[in-house]
Parts: C-alpha cells; sequence; structure tokens
C-alpha cells in the first residue's frame, strides 16, 4: 500500500501505483487541511464574493459573474465543456498515475475541493476504475485542463471507463456499484482539472523506463565491445577522474564490472588496433551524459508530482484565493524535451554498434553475422530497421517547449505545451527499447563466433539470450527475434539477471 501523506510521494511509489496496482490511502491527518480550504470556499459563496472560478467564468470569461444558483451548474459544465480530447486513449498505468499524482496535489489542502469528492476519485482508482482519456488535447497551461476533464467526468456519472477489461458507461458502472454520480461544488470542477498531472505521470514512467534503457544499454555495449575485440582501457577510473561528469564515471564503472574476468580482452591487448571507434571508447561520455540529464529530470519531477499546481490557490490561514499560474508546465515541458533528446542519443550510438557489428571491413566477423551470406541476410536489414527508428528519434526529438499557441482569446497566451514532450519522450523510450534489442541480438550472434570466454556480465547475458533466442544459422523472421529481445528488456530479464551475478549497476 501507498500512503499519501504530508511527505513527499517518490518516483518509484509512483511507479508501483501504476503498473503494479498498489493501493493508495489518503493519510487521515490530511483531511483537516482539506476540509478547511472547502470552507473557506463555502465562505465565498455565503459572502456572494467575486472569486475567480468560484463565482467567475473561465479564462476570457473570467469578468462574467456567475449567479449563486448557478455555481454547481458551473462546475459540471466546466468538465463536459473542457473534455474535448482526441486520439488513441492513453495506457492503464498512464491513467493509474495521473489519477494518484492528482490525489496527491489536492489532500495539501490549497485546492478548496471537499474530502468525499477526493475519496470518490480514490474509489476508483482503488477499484482500477480507469477514465478512457485520450491521448491529445492538453497545451500544458492551464495544465492538463483536456486529460483531467476526461479523467474527472465518471465521477459526476458521465463519459466511459475501463473497468475489468471491459469500456464501459461510467454511469452504468455507478449504478452497479451502489453509488450516485457526484454534485460538485463550487471550485471542485476547477480544482480537478486544473494541474499537471498527466504530463507529470508520463514524465515519471519516462524517467523510470530511461533509468532501464540506461544501464541496459551498458550491457549492450560491453557485449557489442568483446563481440568486437575491444579493449577496456578508456574504462580506467583515472580517466574519468580527471573530468568528473557523474553520469560517466558511473557508466566507466558499470563496464569494468560487466567486462571482469574477460578472457576475449585479455587475449587481444596487444593486437594491431591502436584504439577502438568512439561508439566504444567513448560509452562512458555518451551514455554518462544520458544519465546526468535523468538525474536533472528526476529532480524536476520529484519537486512537480509534490507540487500544488491548480488556480486559483485557496489558503485558510488568510481566507484569501490568489490567482496564480502554478499549473504552467515549463519546468517539466524542457525537463522532458530534454530527456527526449538524451534517450535518442543511447539509440544513435548504439545503431553505430550495430553497423559494426556487420560491417566485416569492421568486425572480422562473417559479413552481417551470417556463415553463408548471399543465401541468407543474416543481419543486415536489422541495422535497416535500427537505422530508421534513430531517424524518427531525431525528429521526435525536436523540442516541443519551444512552441506556444495563444488560447483563451489571449488571455491564456504562452503555454509549456508539455503534454506533447511527455508522449514525444515516450514514443523515443519504445523506438531506443527496439534498437537496443537489436544491438543485444547482433552482439550475441557476434559472441557466437569468439571461442574466448567474455566478462562474466557478459557472459550471463549472453546466456540469457540464448536461452530465449537461438543462434541465428539461416534466415528466419527476424521481427519474431526483436520482439522476444525487446521483451527480455521491457520485463527487465535481462538486467536483473545481469545484476544477479555481477552486483546492481550504477
Amino acid at each position: 500500500m501507498v500512503e499519501l501523506d504530508v511527505k513527499n510521494v517518490s518516483l518509484d511509489q509512483v511507479i508501483h501505483i501504476a503498473r503494479d496496482k498498489e493501493e493508495v490511502r489518503i493519510h487521515p491527518e490530511n483531511k483537516d487541511p482539506v476540509d478547511r480550504s472547502a470552507a473557506v470556499v463555502e465562505g465565498f459563496i455565503k459572502r456572494n464574493e467575486v472569486v475567480y472560478g468560484i463565482t467567475t467564468g473561465f479564462g476570457h470569461f473570467a469578468r462574467v459573474i456567475i449567479p449563486q444558483q448557478h455555481v454547481r451548474e458551473l462546475q459540471k459544465n466546466l468538465l463536459m465543456s473542457h473534455a474535448t480530447g482526441t486520439g488513441p486513449f492513453i495506457s492503464d498505468d498512464q491513467v493509474r498515475a495521473m489519477m494518484a499524482l492528482r490525489v496527491n496535489a489536492l489532500i495539501k489542502g490549497y485546492s478548496g475541493i471537499r474530502w468525499d469528492t477526493l475519496q470518490r476519485l480514490l474509489y476508483f482508482l482503488n477499484n482500477d476504475i480507469l477514465p478512457l482519456i485520450p491521448q491529445k488535447g492538453s497545451v500544458g497551461a492551464s495544465g492538463d485542463l483536456v486529460p483531467l476533464a476526461h479523467m474527472s467526468l465518471p465521477l459526476i456519472g458521465m463519459g466511459r471507463v475501463r473497468y475489468q477489461g471491459q469500456e464501459r458507461e461510467a454511469a452504468d458502472i455507478l449504478k452497479e456499484k451502489g453509488l450516485h454520480p457526484l454534485i460538485l461544488e463550487a471550485k471542485e470542477g476547477l480544482a480537478l482539472i486544473n494541474g499537471t498531472q498527466l504530463m507529470s505521470a508520463v514524465g515519471v514512467l519516462n524517467a523510470y523506463d530511461s533509468r532501464v534503457l540506461c544501464r541496459t544499454a551498458d550491457i549492450a555495449a560491453a557485449c557489442t565491445m568483446e563481440a568486437l575485440r575491444g579493449t577496456d582501457s578508456p574504462f580506467d577510473p583515472r580517466i574519468h577522474a580527471l573530468r568528473p561528469h557523474p553520469g560517466q564515471s558511473l557508466v566507466a564503472t558499470n563496464m569494468r564490472s560487466l567486462l571482469t574476468g574477460s578472457k576475449i580482452l585479455a587475449g587481444h591487448k596487444d593486437c594491431e588496433k591502436v584504439q577502438d571507434a568512439y561508439s566504444l571508447r567513448c560509452v562512458p561520455q555518451v551514455h554518462g551524459a544520458t544519465r546526468d540529464t535523468l538525474e536533472y529530470v528526476t529532480s524536476a519531477l520529484e519537486i512537480e508530482i509534490n507540487s500544488v499546481t491548480d488556480n486559483p490557490l485557496i489558503f485558510p490561514e488568510t481566507q484569501e484565493s490568489i490567482s496564480c499560474g502554478n499549473f504552467h508546465g515549463q519546468p517539466l515541458a524542457l525537463a522532458l524535451d530534454f530527456l527526449g533528446i538524451a534517450d535518442s542519443e543511447l539509440a544513435s550510438i548504439s545503431e553505430r554498434r550495430i553497423e559494426r557489428l556487420v560491417d566485416p571491413a569492421l568486425s572480422n566477423l562473417p559479413p552481417f553475422l551470417t556463415q553463408e551470406g548471399g543465401l541468407n541476410s543474416g543481419y543486415m536489414i536489422s541495422q535497416y530497421a535500427a537505422a530508421a527508428l534513430v531517424s524518427e528519434n531525431k525528429v521526435l526529438a525536436h523540442p516541443a517547449s519551444v512552441d506556444s499557441i495563444p488560447t483563451s482569446a489571449n488571455q491564456e497566451d504562452h503555454v509549456s505545451m508539455g503534454t506533447i514532450a511527455a508522449f514525444k519522450g515516450a514514443e523515443i523510450i519504445r523506438n531506443v527499447r527496439d534498437v537496443l534489442a537489436i544491438e543485444l541480438l547482433c552482439a550475441a550472434q557476434g559472441l557466437d563466433y569468439i571461442e574466448e570466454k567474455p566478462g562474466k556480465g557478459v557472459a550471463t547475458a549472453h546466456s540469457l539470450i540464448r536461452k530465449h533466442i537461438p543462434t541465428l544459422t539461416h534466415d528466419r523472421v527476424m521481427a519474431y527475434d526483436i520482439t522476444t529481445m525487446k521483451e527480455l528488456i521491457t520485463q527487465e530479464e535481462i538486467l536483473q539477471a545481469v545484476e544477479a551475478e555481477i552486483g546492481k549497476l550504477n
């Protein structure tokens, strides 16, 4: 169980909620600040005060005063009018992360939402009743209005959900569970939809997946290093002490660990090659820079997922409602664009290592890693696929955050496009995973041609691959092998096997 309270929720806890379906509980100590905030909003209504989003319209309609008898209707209309999403529905883990993060922001007691409304949102999450949320439609300020509106519709008996593997009307689920649709009070609709929780949710998942890919990329590079009979001298710790970027040193340490005990490297220390190509020699510098980027992005995400990001904010101590811009996604937009760029470089250098493996002029291995070249094409076209994925990533890595289109009749005249950055990053990660899968397949095939024993980490990776994917002796449908290898990466099987043998990688 994950308990949300006054302390910070961690990225790993969000992952457990999103992917392991951990139950979520709100600590009872959060009820008092939530109730006090809701009471302030109730006071505004009783005194008939003019407060943005509570007794006024939204955005361009901020100067339109809403009569007291229409306050509830205003909040319902807000959800319906803002649910304008298009495109495919986001994945279940993204929905769960998004819901949990919205709860975590609202329990701080600055949003004016009622405890009962929070409990209903939590009920949906813990019972895996997941709103169907279209991917497209958010400009990243005022937060993720469109997707959060779709997330919130089922609470009032509208919209559709995924429950027990079926897409169903939310109203039917509520009736089945003996629940009535919520009637939102003042400010509650706005509190539910004004925040950065979709870009944050996708960002957290991207950061976790990037962490896995970084370590897997080191394993792939080490396997290729052995298959190409490279040298481990560029990983000497004295080198990296002279340029002490943290990620660079961590990767060099990983490479040394993975290659420990290698008879292949030992047998080629005095060969005719003076030095390795950059794609081997500069693994610490390239992979390490991605790691350093990931550390920055993780820091930004840790702040964001524990922040209050709606508007206006309610301050019970002074009975104030203050309009602000905490919903603006720029801090995450820049970070998530940066992460996409950094991840794409893992694939870029990996593809260059793949090319070295399949080119006999560079590898001293059979052309395209097949014995009967001509009759068989071997891994020739696998490199094509990797090249295509790397090229696609170059397009996807163009930053979304440099764009802005004014909205709401120029009342909201600068937006972040952070949610687009998040989804681009997720697609880049999928492509990187595929490229690393191809490199691991090629490296394993190259190792099959070498009699000497590789390092312990490489030997473990090679053994696991061969347990699931046989040596390529004649051409077969390569897509099946790539898919199997990708699953070994996605399910962290190759990473866990290697770490069980040599210890946890950095």
